[in-house]
């Protein structure tokens, strides 16, 4: 429709302008007429060829959308359509990038969930095996508590691997809002200890604590704590009976300070670069665990604008550095 527009509009410009020219001369009339038809002609290639392009661009924008990546945009770079090409390379670029990220989240939420139901059959087993030895009425009272401390233990691991994949999965989702409070590092040292402190003393092993004055930082006491809790919990469970866990604590002009070093094995320097990876288990150091407890330490620690890292000291065991800084860096 626009095309016999534009053609209408053309051929009634050039008869306003033949006509009078056939009062005056036929040459002059002749010329007119030429120059009209070769305007037109030229006009009509133009539009044809940036037509052309256009819907060439369109073609590469379908294809994009049905995922495509083999798409190029260097012949435009040049013309009036450089910059609308230019935009929707950009364009197609974010998408890539969201794209690869979307496959990303969905991979891992696929491992994560096989890896969350392969952690919760092997304890949901067992506490079936148990319920039904339970049944029995031959048990003893000793072996029914026993039975019972069990089903506790089994039950207990399993609340805490879904509330700690809850509580990532809400950090990850910029669900929570960490508390700016001012944190003693005493209180939370103490308070962490406290919570860790029966299952310590059922392993054989000490915690011992050395605080210097007590240096403060800001931040969420609630969560801060769930951190060191599960680092104390690593720490105790790969420090052996007759060993310790020694937590220190002290401040400086920039940072304030926590460590937490044990007795144990120490950690393989090949695990090193991955021991916060989230649900990463080798076949040493994270053998016995789910491998969300240092990511979740993790997690929490940076996100209060801190550092935590791991490292081996000497003659033997494993050491985490925890830092709060006072201003960011």
């Amino acid at each position: 429709m626009r095309d016999k527009k534009r053609r209408l509009i053309h051929a009634l410009l050039t008869a306003a302008l033949v006509i009078p020219c056939l009062f005056f001369s036929i040459p002059c009339t002749v010329m007119v007429t030429v120059t009209s038809a070769v305007f037109f002609v030229f006009y009509e290639l133009l539009f044809a060829q940036r037509r052309s392009k256009v819907m060439k661009l369109c073609d590469n924008i379908d294809r994009i959308l049905r995922s495509d990546d083999l798409i190029s945009f260097d012949e435009y770079k040049e013309g009036e359509l450089s910059v609308l090409s230019a935009e929707i390379h950009k364009m197609t670029i974010r998408l890539r990038e969201q794209n690869a990220e979307l496959k990303n989240e969905k991979q891992f939420a696929k491992e994560a969930l096989e890896d969350i139901s392969h952690q919760l059959r092997t304890p949901l087993t067992s506490v079936m095996m148990i319920l039904g030895l339970m049944r029995s009425s031959d048990l003893t009272d000793t072996e029914r508590v026993e039975y019972l401390r069990d089903l506790y233990e089994l039950l207990a691991r399993m609340k805490w691997l879904i509330e700690t994949m809850l509580s990532l999965s809400r950090i990850d989702a910029d669900a929570v809002k960490f508390a700016k409070d001012a944190v003693s590092c005493r209180e939370l040292i103490e308070k962490s200890v406290e919570m860790v402190s029966v299952m310590a003393e059922l392993k054989g092993v000490e915690i011992r604590t050395k605080i210097n004055e007590d240096p403060e930082f800001i931040g969420d006491m609630h969560y801060t704590s769930e951190a060191i809790v599960n680092l104390l919990k690593n720490a105790i469970e790969h420090t052996p009976e007759g060993g310790t866990v020694t937590v220190t604590a002290n401040g400086s002009n920039i940072s304030s300070n926590i460590t937490i070093a044990d007795t144990g094995e120490g950690i393989p320097e090949k695990e090193l670069p991955h021991i916060f990876e989230r649900f990463y288990r080798s076949s040493e150091y994270t053998k016995n665990g789910f491998g969300i407890g240092l990511a979740f330490a993790k997690k929490v620690i940076s996100a209060q604008d801190g550092s935590l890292k791991a490292a081996n000291h000497k003659p033997h065991g494993a050491m985490f550095d925890i830092h709060f800084y006072k201003t960011t860096i």
